[in-house]
């Protein structure tokens, strides 16, 4: 008689348990629960070159986004999404616009803190590397629920 009505006590306590495994975990120390985010971050830098020699060279651009976690989140929050793009673009006369493109989906506890944006523009001549410049850690807003943020850069060498 207890063999049988282990299944039936069984049964509701394995369901309760898979449907907290199954729900969004809420931060412990805010209690908040993570959000859905997405949307594309369109990014434009308008390349400035100076001295460098660019007559037919070329510009690459690489950018990449993560959510940006205030303070000591970064250790607790395990890995962290990130999502790149590049562009390129031929030289007209000492400046060049360079466009990427990055969609990104992802869920975040806290949408305040936004994302940090990382950036490579190489420029390059018919010699090879002509100048380098990079920036870490600028910090985005997001865009509206599933919409579009353009972002211009002036870069100058």
């Amino acid at each position: 008689m207890k063999r049988t009505r282990m299944p039936h006590i069984l049964l509701p306590v394995l369901l309760a348990s898979a449907a907290v495994w199954a729900a969004p975990a809420a931060d412990q120390r805010s209690g908040a629960a993570p959000v859905a985010v997405s949307g594309v971050y369109l990014v434009t830098f308008n390349v400035q070159v100076g001295s460098v020699p660019t007559a037919g060279g070329t510009i690459f651009c690489r950018a990449k986004i993560a959510p940006s976690l205030p303070g000591f989140d970064n250790r607790s929050q395990g890995l962290v999404p990130v999502e790149s793009a590049r562009g390129m673009v031929t030289f007209i006369g000492s400046s060049a616009n360079c466009t990427v493109e990055i969609p990104f989906s992802w869920t975040v506890v806290d949408t305040q803190h936004g994302v940090a944006m990382s950036y490579e523009i190489d420029a390059l001549s018919r010699s090879g590397v002509a100048a380098v410049h990079t920036q870490q850690g600028v910090g985005l807003a997001y865009p509206r629920m599933g919409g579009a943020a353009n972002v211009r850069l002036n870069v100058a060498f």
